[in-house]
């Protein structure tokens, strides 16, 4: 499954969360397709990953709660969501 986190910045400075980054890696049942940190403050951080179910990301969480409230929600591509809807208007 497709997920995107958003992380919206609750403590340390940006020096201190980009100098854990550095250090932290995902856990290994989630497989990440993109990160981006934004010139922004809520969020300031997007990430798009895959996982088998969104507990896989319950780590990070652990790790970054100090730093981020984040929020995690299922996602689609733009063509799985065409295929549903396509789906869905032939009922």
């Amino acid at each position: 499954m497709l997920f995107v986190s958003f992380l919206t910045p609750i403590g340390g400075t940006p020096q201190e969360r980009v100098a854990r980054r550095l250090d932290w890696n995902y856990p290994e049942d989630v497989r990440l397709v993109a990160e981006y940190w934004l010139q922004n403050s809520d969020p300031s951080v997007v990430v798009i990953f895959e996982a088998d179910n969104v507990f896989a990301m319950e780590k990070s969480r652990v790790d970054w709660g100090d730093f981020f409230d984040i929020i995690t929600v299922p996602a689609m591509t733009s063509e799985e969501g065409m295929a549903l809807a396509k789906g869905m208007m032939k009922k």
